[in-house]
């Protein structure tokens, strides 16, 4: 365990090559500033101004100053080897003191507090980190770094190299890791960390990213979160997995009186999740290129729905070594978002399906994708296989004002019609090739 106490952390901060707080804008992209460790005390009270209008999606010019304070729970002292960086996450407030309501970690914060406050449930959360290690940073010149798939082993793999690296400099800051390996792609690979609460995982999923590029470079190459870098093979995915209990820690998911042992709760939380799946889509597939893994006989999902050890459904509930280990896991997120909104739409949706009792229907049986799915362009069975489409379920919902609140959602709104009118304007390669010669 990292000893995260004030004293502990300036401490530990005398080793530091450099200190730097982590946040992000609305659409997730990482951002940081470096302060003065001998400062850390006063950067703790008082906070640092930053300009809230150069960062998409939290302030405009005509009211740009706000502060930035880091948490101190989620200090870690990160040893690459040849430097040190204490690590922080910060907090976004508002000149007066206040929070500011388009910060997306306060977004998560309030879901947090409203399950325990008016459900009286915390949750515990997983998520598996996929992403691909290329040969260049250079996006047009990207190569693979090896032809392995699923599991695969070879003795000249840099990216076993790579992950084991990952996991040890995360150990050593306190962050424990569960299991690395290659996944189905060539050049794509998966590390999944231990659980923790919303928060913790969200803020070290932050970390996370931030460990994987810096280790990566060391070895000259690239690691890209992207969700679908290439035609024909697999997307990253961010598949997580959730499970809650009541505040003494009882698990709420396991019933034995149930059917499959799944407690009303647990099935009304999924109903929730695919009551909203199509107007929450925009938050956990956030990108135009997220929606091009939706592809029929992959294992991302396009159904809303849900299925047991099912991995072509929405929601899946997997093999559980115990009762106490019963838990769900959603499966159309990807890295490119925002984590903590779509750790934030994932609880607000639930919760309310916990509150209106939602049903989530019948399990999917087989493959989902087996089912007939070409009829129309618009099924509200599926989930968006566009983004715009995802946009319009989002614009017409009344759902994600609530629960994100109104300035955080008009805000992300317009940032994502703005991707979507970038990408509709631009012309492509494939337009190139399908008409050039008309």
């Amino acid at each position: 365990m990292c000893d995260t106490s004030l004293p502990a952390i300036k401490e530990q901060l005398k080793q530091a090559y450099n200190t730097k707080l982590f946040f992000t804008d609305l659409n997730g992209r990482l951002k940081n500033l470096s302060v003065n460790p001998n400062e850390i005390e006063n950067i703790m009270k008082n906070g640092v101004g930053i300009d809230g209008s150069s960062i998409a999606g939290i302030a405009t010019v005509d009211n740009s100053d706000r502060v930035l304070k880091p948490v101190l729970e989620s200090f870690r002292l990160v040893d690459f080897g040849d430097r040190k960086i204490g690590f922080f996450v910060g907090q976004l407030f508002n000149q007066d003191g206040s929070r500011t309501s388009v910060d997306p970690r306060y977004a998560l914060e309030r879901a947090v507090e409203k399950a325990a406050t008016d459900n009286q449930i915390k949750f515990l959360m997983g998520p598996e980190h996929e992403f691909f290690l290329f040969n260049s940073d250079e996006v047009n010149a990207d190569t693979h770094t090896d032809k392995l798939d699923y599991f695969g082993s070879s003795p000249t793999d840099i990216g076993d190299v790579v992950r084991q690296d990952i996991v040890n400099v995360l150990e050593k800051c306190g962050v424990q890791y569960e299991k690395t390996h290659h996944e189905v792609t060539s050049s794509q690979h998966e590390i999944n960390l231990e659980p923790g609460d919303p928060l913790t995982i969200a803020d070290r999923t932050i970390l996370f990213q931030f460990v994987t590029k810096e280790v990566a470079a060391q070895y000259n190459l690239h690691a890209s979160f992207m969700s679908k870098p290439f035609t024909g093979h697999n997307r990253n995915a961010f598949h997580i997995h959730v499970s809650f209990s009541d505040l003494e820690g009882n698990s709420l998911c396991y019933d034995e009186k149930c059917e499959h042992g799944l407690s009303d709760k647990l099935m009304n939380f999924i109903g929730g999740l695919t009551t909203h799946a199509r107007a929450m889509s925009i938050i956990q597939a956030s990108t135009v290129n997220s929606y091009k893994a939706y592809v029929l006989g992959k294992e991302a999902p396009i159904v809303r729905g849900w299925g047991l050890q099912n991995r072509s459904s929405m929601v899946r509930i997997p093999h559980a070594l115990s009762t106490q280990a019963t838990r769900m896991e959603l499966r159309c997120p990807d890295a490119t978002g925002n984590v903590y909104l779509q750790f934030a739409t994932l609880i607000f949706a639930g919760l309310d399906g916990i509150t209106t009792k939602a049903d989530a229907g019948q399990p999917d049986m087989g493959s989902t994708y087996k089912k007939e799915t070409r009829i129309k362009v618009f099924d509200e069975r599926f989930l968006p296989r566009d983004f715009y489409p995802a946009l319009m379920e989002a614009e017409k919902s009344t759902f994600l004002p609530q629960a994100l609140g109104e300035d955080l959602f008009n805000n992300y709104l317009k940032i994502k019609i703005a991707e979507w009118d970038e990408y509709r304007t631009t012309v492509t390669d494939f337009e190139h090739q399908k008409y050039m010669s008309i």
